[in-house]
């Protein structure tokens, strides 16, 4: 559906912090299906957990997060500019199930939850295989730059 050159269209974020590698599935006003591939060269496992690397938490829900931005970047029909910006601001229920180890394929499941006032709500699930990694709530806004 979307690939590395259609995201970074999307997303603002690059590397080391563009999270998201591909776009498998996308329902219009539904939904999104998208993968991270998780690589031993990630500059994060240097330092997390040197000898047992795993992927931090907080990247893990970075990556639904961007995942939901290009669910709602769709839904809206808008294309990101240099004067608005996409934030994430807020996380409820946030569980993390199993860790994410170099060599994983993160798939990354957001579904619109609600959007009320300009906040976006998702509920998350980012899955290694059949098994579930984390799953959260997620909000995020467009907010102008400037």
């Amino acid at each position: 559906m979307m690939d590395i050159h259609a995201i970074l269209k999307q997303l603002p974020h690059r590397y080391p912090f563009l999270l998201v590698d591909r776009v498998l599935e996308l329902e219009r006003n539904t939904r999104i299906k998208a993968v991270k591939n998780v690589t031993f060269n990630e500059p994060y496992f240097m330092g997390h957990f040197p000898g047992h690397p795993v992927m931090p938490g907080v990247l893990i829900l970075e990556a639904l997060a961007q995942a939901a931005g290009l669910l709602a970047f769709d839904a809206m029909g808008q294309v990101p500019d240099e004067n608005n910006i996409y934030y994430f601001v807020g996380i409820d229920g946030a569980r993390f199930k199993r860790p994410v180890e170099p060599g994983d394929q993160l798939m990354l499941d957001i579904t619109i939850d609600r959007v009320r006032g300009g906040i976006w709500k998702f509920k998350g699930i980012a899955r290694v295989g059949d098994e579930v990694a984390c799953e959260a709530q997620l909000m995020c806004t467009m907010r102008a730059v400037g």
